[in-house]
């Protein structure tokens, strides 16, 4: 399978959908985790497995006492190793940086064997929080907002008659969607817990060179260029050194030294300085999201503000009736409904939502408190199929 065939399969994470085809259960920043960072792991793994773009991913030489072939093998499958402290000036302090005298303390590099195994698990991890919600969203919004969606929703008489529809299963399900929302703020949550522990794992796994790779980068782009030593090649040395033992003719145990050239880094270098950037953005974003609900789940002002700068919904009596009397899982619901339809349709919905609390203002009908209260209660609701896309 050539490489652009396997790319190619990995772009249905950041297609974009028409808003009719499918509905919209989540925000940008929780689909930056499993379409935009789960799509660029992937995609760096194909990368890193298709050799024939720089060759063999490693090659040694040594003194002619080990075939090639035989030299080669044992170093990957085993490790190499640099000196740190010999960073000189190539061809004229060193042969290549982190080589030299052997006398000092040795960095052994086995990670190239495990990268394209390690991007693929964090690929999965970053779409496992969307695998979650999805499952436990079940459909809904896509179910109770069908043939609404998008721009165009048919004649007047159909949408009417959908809309109102709709707006029974509202009134009938308010404050039965706290569960639901807890959903939803736990996977937000997953998100930036995820990408935190990705950035730590990374670290770890890069031998404790990752938290201050990108900064190191920039320092030395920075540096003047006859004294400044590279970090990339630092944490990714493009040679290294390799030790290999064998039984001489006598029996003795004879030490073959061997210098191998690791192409794969000139690879590894660049994805880990990207995601390095990315990952630290992603946690940005990731952080000021959950911020974000954390002011919708606690301030009903903040619910006020969506509603009235967002959505442009009527008057302040309007937006107050919505506020005082739903709950933050009904609120989600609203929202979710409200990024999948255009705002004529969407302000005619709460309009007659309006117009059915305040008809029954004086019914038994419970006030809901400005915090979420969490219910074990579920709508009972007719199941759609479960979603095949992601």
């Amino acid at each position: 399978m050539s490489i652009l065939g396997m790319v190619s399969a990995v772009a249905g994470f950041v297609k974009v959908r028409y808003l009719v085809d499918r509905a919209i259960i989540d925000n940008m920043v929780f689909r930056a985790h499993y379409r935009i960072t789960s799509a660029l792991l992937f995609v760096s793994c194909i990368i890193i497995t298709a050799n024939n773009l720089i060759g063999d991913p490693i090659q040694c030489i040594n003194d002619g006492g080990v075939a090639t072939h035989v030299i080669n093998t044992y170093c990957w499958i085993t490790h190499t190793f640099t000196l740190p402290h010999e960073q000189g000036r190539v061809g004229y302090h060193v042969a290549h940086p982190g080589l030299g005298n052997e006398n000092q303390e040795k960095r052994y590099h086995s990670y190239y064997q495990w990268v394209p195994f390690v991007l693929f698990f964090q690929g999965v991890l970053f779409y496992l929080p969307h695998w979650v919600w999805k499952n436990w969203e079940e459909g809904k919004v896509r179910m109770i907002s069908e043939g609404m969606r998008g721009a165009m929703v048919g004649g007047r008489e159909e949408r009417v008659g959908r809309q109102s529809r709709l707006v029974q299963y509202l009134v009938e399900t308010i404050h039965m969607h706290n569960s639901y929302a807890f959903g939803y703020f736990f996977c937000e949550a997953l998100n930036f817990v995820n990408v935190l522990v990705n950035i730590f794992a990374t670290d770890k796994f890069l031998g404790g060179t990752f938290l201050e790779y990108g900064t190191q980068v920039v320092a030395f782009s920075n540096q003047n260029q006859e004294n400044r030593t590279d970090p990339m090649v630092a944490v990714f040395p493009r040679v290294t050194k390799c030790t290999f033992h064998k039984y001489g003719p006598s029996g003795s145990i004879q030490k073959h030294d061997a210098l191998c050239v690791l192409a794969l880094n000139i690879l590894n270098e660049k994805i880990y300085i990207f995601l390095w950037f990315w990952f630290i953005i992603l946690a940005v974003l990731s952080g000021v999201a959950l911020i974000y609900s954390a002011a919708v789940v606690l301030l009903p002002r903040t619910r006020e503000a969506i509603l009235k700068r967002r959505f442009r919904f009527g008057s302040q009596e309007a937006v107050d009736t919505i506020i005082r009397r739903t709950q933050v899982g009904d609120f989600l619901v609203i929202h979710l409904l409200g990024q999948n339809m255009n705002l004529l349709v969407f302000g005619e919905i709460l309009d007659e939502l309006v117009r059915r609390m305040n008809f029954g203002s004086n019914s038994n009908l419970p006030s809901a408190p400005s915090t979420l209260e969490m219910s074990p209660i579920y709508p009972e609701i007719e199941k759609f199929g479960k979603e095949t896309e992601t």
